[in-house]
């Protein structure tokens, strides 16, 4: 993970908890979600428009 041991991965949950408050990272990991799965849809979507745009011009 990132070269992370379970020590590291441990400060940074603690520091999270500690700065955004535990009712709030559920709401940040959601939000996180979501953005990487639009990106994500976006980056094959990228890859498919090109061949669909060859198909309208003939």
């Amino acid at each position: 993970m990132f070269g992370l041991g379970w020590p590291e991965v441990g400060v940074v949950a603690l520091a999270a908890i500690l700065i955004f408050g535990p009712k709030k990272i559920p709401e940040l990991g959601s939000a996180l979600g979501k953005t990487l799965r639009g990106f994500k849809d976006e980056m094959n979507r990228e890859g498919e428009e090109p061949s669909q745009e060859n198909q309208d011009n003939k």
